[in-house]
């Protein structure tokens, strides 16, 4: 008999689910659905960096994602599927109680914002992760030696932190904080008891701290010292983390009905959707992954001999197993690629607002969908020189290297003759040189970049972008074939997890579908872009200097 997996992929705005053919990586149906709640903008403020998901839309879009992809590939195919795997945003996290079930889902606190999972990019901790990065300088102990040195606000730590003091009710409720990608396969195991949670080591290791040199997190004093707020959370997390070739239960009677699926289903540990979806396209040591869509996350594994106990600074962590179980995950990435497109785009329709939803709905047909694409065609036609327009990509703060979420974008060198597709070029490039920054910062703390490997959604849909960062980067730069490629990774996993394969590095050879393109560094280009670099080295120096 045939054997099949479900990869399913938690992005930003929507879920995807596939089912995949576990001997081959044929994908026989896929689905996706988009958040209701989040795609009315409710819980959310963008003026002040807020951005807030409510449980609800997880399991909502999870259940009609997977039924849809079951319904597609049929009861015979249903019958035989072994395994499912998560990936999810990250940081994502959320207040729990004691049985793990998230606070929103409580009536008390069912709109409350702050009991809802805070999104990876809400950066309303700024103030909390400075203070984190001011208090580990005086411990003894450097718990950040393998978080890039800097903690970040879009991590863990610091929006506990920030929900605990904004919130005394929420506070009182809370009695553990769960990152999404641990939630799902608690939620899909039936799971009782937030402390039989298996916590995922790509989530600890990356975003709290975790690391096996300090027996688990930091003590508790660490935080309770920093405020005591944070007395006791330590206590309630477990001091093991997994890999997500382990499985974390089998699925429950009730989620078994839901879906439609076998109740021998076996459940993986969740891991992040950028590491993942490294795995999915099929990522090698080395070969820095670049999975690009509203923002990026830069994957590398490495040998543990290899890396030894080389701290990289100004990353966002190192983590054995956090990618491929056995290796070292390295993590970095731009808080802005695709954001900052449609931050652009939205800026451009702004005059929709004065129009009938009748004629909204005709206008988004007619433009508002060509709208990137034109910008593009017109971007790749045009000459530039030193002084063309110039932008800076922290539109969402900077990640990598040396985050610093405080910091904001920029555009410079602007004249009336500085139409639309100039400016679309100049923050295409922008993102381009951020890229850039990164491969530069990993070579300059002695990890080598054999080449670049391009996924998700800019990386197959944009050439204009891609055939850029080639020239600006001066590497080749290869596009997976994969359409869903962090769902796809989540299916290795499936795999591995249900027996298949005895390592995941076996199901991304069997599963695996290959690249399909690649772009290659225009030398002439490629001149021109290493003196554009310099002055976007210098306007990113001038921008730090004036956010001081």
């Amino acid at each position: 008999m045939n054997s099949y997996v479900i990869g399913v992929d938690y992005g930003t705005d929507s879920v995807r689910s596939v089912i995949v053919d576990a001997s081959n990586g044929k994908e026989i149906a896929s689905s996706t659905t988009y958040y209701s709640r989040w795609k009315q903008g409710l819980f959310c403020n963008s003026a002040e960096q807020q951005f807030r998901q409510h449980p609800l839309d997880y399991i909502e879009s999870l259940e009609q994602s997977v039924k849809n992809c079951v319904k597609e590939a049929g009861a015979d195919v249903a019958s035989q599927i072994k395994a499912i795997s998560v990936d999810t945003t990250g940081s994502t996290p959320v207040a729990v109680d004691e049985s793990g079930t998230p606070l929103a889902l409580l009536k008390e606190f069912s709109n409350n914002p702050n009991a809802m999972f805070v999104l990876w990019k809400d950066h309303t901790a700024i103030d909390e992760a400075a203070e984190i990065n001011e208090h580990n300088a005086k411990s003894k102990t450097d718990y950040l030696k393998y978080s890039g040195g800097i903690y970040s606000s879009e991590w863990y730590w610091a929006k506990l932190l920030h929900i605990l003091r904004s919130d005394k009710d929420v506070a009182e409720a809370c009695y553990s904080w769960v990152e999404h990608c641990d939630w799902i396969p608690f939620l899909l195991t039936g799971g009782k008891k937030v402390s039989d949670m298996k916590r995922s080591v790509c989530a600890a290791g990356h975003k709290a701290m975790w690391a096996k040199e300090f027996g688990g997190f930091p003590p508790d004093d660490f935080f309770s010292s920093l405020d005591p707020l944070l007395s006791g959370f330590v206590s309630r997390l477990p001091n093991k983390t997994y890999t997500s070739d382990v499985s974390a239960g089998t699925i429950s009677n009730e989620w078994s009905q839901r879906l439609g699926l076998p109740a021998d289903t076996l459940i993986g540990v969740g891991a992040f959707d950028a590491h993942m979806g490294a795995v999915g396209g099929q990522i090698e040591p080395y070969y820095l992954s670049k999975v690009m869509g509203t923002s990026t996350c830069d994957m590398l594994v490495a040998p543990v001999e290899d890396i030894g106990k080389k701290d990289v600074k100004g990353i966002c962590g190192q983590v054995n197993g956090s990618i491929i179980p056995g290796m070292i995950g390295l993590e970095a990435g731009q808080s802005a690629f695709g954001d900052v497109y449609a931050w652009f785009k939205q800026l451009l329709l702004w005059p929709m607002q004065l129009l009938s939803e009748k004629d909204k709905e005709k206008f988004e047909s007619l433009i508002a969908d060509k709208i990137i694409s034109e910008l593009s065609k017109k971007a790749a036609e045009l000459s530039f020189d030193e002084n063309s327009e110039f932008a800076l990509d922290w539109f969402n703060g900077r990640r990598t290297p040396d985050a610093n979420q405080a910091l904001k974008g920029g555009i410079t060198a602007l004249s009336l003759g500085s139409d639309a597709p100039r400016i679309f070029r100049a923050l295409a490039e922008s993102t381009c040189f951020g890229a850039k920054k990164i491969v530069e910062r990993f070579r300059d703390e002695g990890v080598e970049i054999k080449g670049l490997i391009g996924i998700g959604g800019v990386a197959r849909k944009s050439p204009f972008i891609m055939q850029m960062m080639a020239d600006v980067i001066g590497m080749p730069i290869k596009i997976h074939r994969s359409e869903q490629t962090c769902a796809t990774g989540a299916a290795m996993f499936a795999a591995t997890v249900a027996g298949i394969y005895t390592d995941v590095r076996e199901a991304m050879k069997k599963m695996g579908t290959g690249f399909d393109i690649t772009y290659y560094p225009d030398e002439i280009k490629g001149a021109m872009y290493k003196k554009r670099y310099q002055l976007y080295n210098k306007f990113a120096e001038f921008n730090e200097q004036m956010s001081a």
